[in-house]
């Protein structure tokens, strides 16, 4: 019988969700003693939040809750970059990815499952960005569109998520694209206008920005916790993130299935 032949168990949709939460629940109990984990999501935003309310002190609130918003977001885009990108390659380190590979439950359902975790996690960004801006500068910080933020936020973990899962079995397929992890930071900072509009950037960069959901999901925090959107904007960010977060779960699919072949026909999985 050949490698294509092989009957694959299924498992239920009862199993994939309990497969997730396992998954996630894992993920976060090894988040609390992983110290690059802690520095991503937590230190380094709050770095970032620091020297930029430093230097805005004098713009009042309005300022302060865009920093606020916007360092959280570099904290859960380096979740995303360095800790969901590697949720794949870090099992292959370890020496257990062709174990799961073997398991009945596919290993996208549990990519997502530690994803899931490693976005949710890093929210906590946030929180302390919000606390370092009303204990440190003392700063009087109100969300002026509470509903709308939180329904942004909702979705800006659903297409992070999806983002992750895009990027996972890229860096495992081919390494050489993983040695660019670090150069794929600071731009996606700038192209996403986590910090500052993306119109003082060129014009022939505005295209670029519209293909990430980080920029959506940008535009509608930043939008609403100001409250300088009107509802059409966040209704259209709504979607722009709902959207591309279909399109990158769709083209993930394609990279699970030639990870999974290179296990099951080549046996190459761990071959870097």
């Amino acid at each position: 019988m050949s490698a294509r032949t092989i009957p694959v168990p299924r498992t239920s949709l009862r199993q994939q969700l309990r497969v997730v939460l396992l998954a996630a629940e894992m993920m976060f109990r090894q988040s609390f003693t992983d110290a690059f984990i802690i520095f991503a999501i937590l230190i380094q935003p709050l770095l970032i939040a620091l020297l930029a309310l430093y230097m805005l002190k004098d713009r009042g609130a309005d300022a302060a809750i865009f920093i606020v918003v916007g360092s959280s977001l570099t904290g859960l885009w380096s979740g995303v970059l360095f800790i969901s990108g590697n949720s794949i390659t870090v099992e292959r380190w370890t020496g257990t990815l062709e174990a799961i590979v073997a398991v009945p439950t596919h290993i996208a359902v549990i990519t997502f499952g530690k994803n899931l975790a490693n976005v949710v996690q890093s929210l906590s960004s946030m929180v302390v960005a919000y606390l370092l801006a009303i204990v440190l500068f003392g700063y009087q910080l109100n969300i002026q569109q509470p509903l709308l933020f939180a329904g942004s936020l909702v979705l800006m973990v659903f297409s992070f998520i999806c983002f992750g899962m895009l990027l996972a079995p890229i860096f495992l397929i081919n390494p050489a694209i993983q040695s660019l992890q670090n150069g794929l930071e600071f731009p996606i900072y700038i192209l996403a206008g986590f910090m500052f509009p993306v119109a003082l950037l060129p014009g022939w960069t505005t295209p670029l920005s519209y293909i990430l959901a980080p920029y959506w999901a940008a535009r509608a925090l930043h939008g609403t916790s100001g409250g300088g959107a009107t509802t059409e904007e966040v209704l259209l960010s709504w979607g722009m993130m709902l959207l591309l977060g279909v399109v990158y779960i769709v083209i993930a699919r394609a990279f699970f299935k030639v990870m999974m072949r290179k296990a099951r026909e080549d046996a190459t999985l761990d071959v870097q």
